[in-house]
């Protein structure tokens, strides 16, 4: 490629002579060499060049010189200047002002840039204009081959098959040249094989192959080799190296082979159905992707007993049971167990074992079992309405050699169990009544209990589950399945249909079921006529009803079934009069009265209570007689009220204990009367007697006349004075007990306030006082009596 570069550039180079020798003779584009001249000669002045050329890292001193800007312009007053990105003072180029030379002033790369565009002027020494119009020119920078080829990675990574033939290809590797691609030799790559050279090789794409047909990843798992890129004319330019790391990727292409020719294994017997109970240990190179063990037996009764898993993680098999283990039926097993893998690759199989085999040994050890219950469920069938029936019987049985007792419970997981029991040998039995149209199925969970010979419980148990179906008989009455309330207007024709009536009955119907309908009595003015599905219709038997007479009719209607035996109910069917439109439409109806049933139930229910509220009133009265002798053997009146003011002094500083004082009032009772010489002085309260005055009980007179005539004076007299006295209120008032309650935490004691059934003090013997003091009687005393309306 260098030839046809060179005669381009010296065609170029003549050219711009020729151009340049032309000029100088006075001739351009648009003049003829043939010497004709034109009236009026022009000149065209331009400048003779357009490109320059420079090599990459040129050696020698700098500056280096690039080219020689010429212009046509003939003047010793011209002066050079070259403009441009990287033209000018303390740039990359420059040019000189008098000859137009042009130097570069540092070492150029064309890796970083292969062409520089610049301006050139030529402009008057004094004025700096224009003498040409400037041009633009390119320096271009020829390559030099300077770049070894570089790789992308300096590591790179590939993989390859296990056993892979010859010539499979691995990787592909790429080196990059910075050097121009133009120029012969100099961006061109080969690559070679430095290191690994005996087993793999390169082509010129820098495509990696293998050279054996024997790499085996067991042996060796990965190979790095060094590849190397060169560039320029046989191979003596610049070059690097890279690492690239193959891995053998692995096939199934090895054998299993047992560790052990004998494994053996100790279970108990209650080891649950598809647990591991021991493990078989396989020698398998190959990665766990690629382990595909098969085992099984070949020689044994006991393929359906115990079944052999492969973890592929752990390159073991593990052994479960596919079904319970029996110590007492079977105390070893032994059978001979084959290893094989199904998926290997023969054609690459480097040991194939004759055989592959191993003998397993698993003891059985003996264990506590709870029961086993003969059946897994049970189904008995009962009779309704039977009593204390025996229904069937559980069965359970201790697998241990011991053969020990065992006993049955019913345990109760919902009311429904109550109904039933157990014996200890396991027969059931109902302990009341069902009905199977409250509950046609009972479930119950029966336990069997493992007992030692003293009767005690192991701790061994197991549960069932009893289903108890019980069946139907016919004891339930049919009835009238919806009994909607019928209508009918009251100028109703004959025959006119009132209402469909269908039957129902809660036992189970039998597919031939026949209801027979009838009324209890004829009626007056209603038919009941039969029809073929078990339903009846209700007609207008003379019609014109009078709804003056009878609002409502009440039709008893009589229904039997075809049962064994065969029951008889009766519905009663309410049929309103009503009102209706030309339409045949009801336009007023009244509602019919409402029909309370009272049933047994209810009644004896009724009878209870009322017993049971008579009962409490009895006791209470009898509490209230036996408190009242209590009463009557105990203190009197007196000393009673004694002890209600000693009460009042025990208040520690109260000041009701000096207001008020029973004996005052009682004075004027022994006093007998007035004294002679008119009223009484009311006394003074410092005068007053004692406040524990003894307060008698008077005594039961013979003649309750006499006493009577007295106490009547005595309330005369000490009436009067309370009406003249105006030194202060009476003494048993609300006032004072209110004002004289003010410092007692007790409060005021005033009677005002306080009931007299609360009371505790024995008021009987007002009634001996006579018919004057019978309100008072009926107020304080304990008979009973009626309360006072104001």
């Amino acid at each position: 490629m260098e030839k046809p570069i060179l005669i381009i550039f010296l065609a170029a180079a003549c050219r711009s002579v020729i151009r340049a020798s032309a000029e100088a003779q006075g001739f351009s584009q648009g003049r003829p060499l043939s010497g004709v001249q034109d009236v009026h000669p022009r000149f065209k002045r331009d400048w003779i060049w357009n490109q320059m050329h420079i090599q990459e890292e040129m050696p020698g001193n700098l500056p280096h010189h690039v080219g020689k800007i010429t212009s046509s312009v003939n003047s010793k007053n011209a002066r050079y200047v070259l403009k441009g990105p990287e033209a000018g003072k303390g740039k990359l180029f420059g040019v000189s002002e008098q000859t137009g030379d042009v130097y570069a002033f540092e070492r150029l790369d064309r890796e970083k840039k292969s062409e520089y565009y610049l301006t050139a002027y030529i402009v008057d020494k004094d004025t700096n204009e224009n003498l040409e119009p400037p041009s633009n020119f390119t320096i271009k920078v020829h390559d030099v081959n300077d770049n070894a080829p570089v790789f992308a990675q300096r590591v790179l990574n590939g993989s390859v098959p296990e056993m892979s033939a010859v010539g499979t290809s691995v990787t592909r590797v790429t080196a990059v040249d910075a050097d121009d691609p133009t120029v012969l030799g100099h961006a061109s790559v080969s690559y070679n094989i430095v290191h690994g050279r005996e087993y793999f090789t390169i082509d010129s794409s820098g495509t990696i192959f293998t050279a054996v047909n024997n790499l085996d990843r067991e042996t060796q798992s990965k190979y790095e080799i060094v590849v190397e890129a060169r560039d320029g004319p046989g191979l003596q330019g610049e070059s690097s190296t890279a690492t690239v790391v193959i891995t053998v990727s692995d096939i199934n292409d090895n054998f299993p082979i047992f560790t052990e020719t004998n494994y053996r294994f100790v279970v108990p017997e209650d080891i649950r159905v598809g647990s591991p109970l021991g493990s078989l240990t396989v020698e398998d190179p190959d990665e766990p992707q690629n382990r595909m063990t098969k085992y099984s037996i070949v020689q044994g009764e006991y393929r359906d007993t115990f079944l052999i898993e492969l973890d592929a993680s752990r390159n073991q098999g593990i052994i479960k049971p596919k079904k319970p283990l029996d110590y007492e039926h079977i105390k070893e097993y032994s059978f001979t167990i084959e290893a094989t893998d199904p998926t290997i690759n023969l054609r690459y199989l480097k040991n194939v074992p004759s055989k592959n085999l191993a003998v397993v040994h698993i003891n059985v050890t003996d264990v506590d079992e709870p029961p086993v219950f003969s059946q897994h469920f049970y189904h008995f069938v009962l009779m309704e309405n039977q009593k204390k029936s025996p229904i069937g019987s559980v069965l359970a049985k201790d697998p241990d050699a011991a053969q020990r007792n065992i006993e049955y419970y019913i345990r109760t997981t919902s009311d429904r169990g109550q109904f039933f029991r157990i014996t200890k040998q396991g027969y059931i039995s109902n302990v009341k009544e069902l009905d199977r149209e409250i509950y046609p199925w009972y479930n119950l969970t029966v336990e069997a209990k493992e007992m030692d010979p003293r009767g005690k419980f192991t701790g061994q148990e197991s549960i069932v589950q009893v289903h108890i179906e019980i069946l139907d008989e016919n004891d339930n009455a049919p009835e009238i399945a919806h009994p909607n309330d019928a209508k009918v207007c009251e100028n109703a024709a004959p025959g006119t249909l009132v209402t469909r009536i269908l039957a129902t009955d809660k036992d189970v119907t039998p597919p031939d079921v026949k209801f027979k309908y009838s009324l209890s009595k004829e009626d007056s003015n209603f038919t009941l006529t039969e029809n073929r599905d078990n339903s009846a219709n209700i007609t207008v038997k003379y019609g014109q009803f009078d709804r003056e007479r009878a609002k409502v009719h009440y039709l008893p209607v009589i229904i039997a079934d075809n049962g064994k035996p065969s029951l008889t109910g009766t519905t009663t069917l309410v049929i309103t009069v009503c009102k209706c439109n030309e339409h045949g439409e009801p336009t007023f109806c009244e509602e019919p009265a409402m029909q309370v049933g009272v049933s047994i139930q209810f009644l004896v229910t009724i009878f209870l209570v009322i017993l049971t509220v008579v009962v409490l009133v009895v006791l209470v009265l009898l509490r209230r007689r036996l408190k009242k002798q209590d009463r009557a053997q105990g203190k009197n009146v007196a000393e009673i009220h004694e002890q209600l003011v000693t009460y009042d002094e025990e208040g520690g500083g109260e000041m009701d204990t000096n207001s008020y004082d029973v004996s005052v009032l009682n004075s004027a009772c022994k006093s007998g009367g007035k004294p002679p010489g008119g009223k009484p002085p009311r006394p003074a309260l410092d005068s007053r007697p004692s406040l524990y005055a003894q307060i008698q009980k008077p005594p039961r007179p013979a003649h309750p006349q006499a006493v009577t005539g007295e106490m009547a004076v005595m309330i005369e007299v000490k009436k009067d004075e309370a009406d003249h006295d105006g030194g202060g209120p009476p003494y048993d008032t609300l006032h004072i007990y209110g004002y004289e309650g003010a410092e007692s935490i007790a409060e005021s004691l005033s009677s005002l306030v306080t009931d007299s059934s609360d009371s505790d003090i024995d008021y009987d013997f007002l009634n001996d006082w006579g018919p004057r003091f019978k309100m008072l009687a009926e107020l304080y005393g304990t008979e009973p009596s009626h309360e006072l309306i104001y």
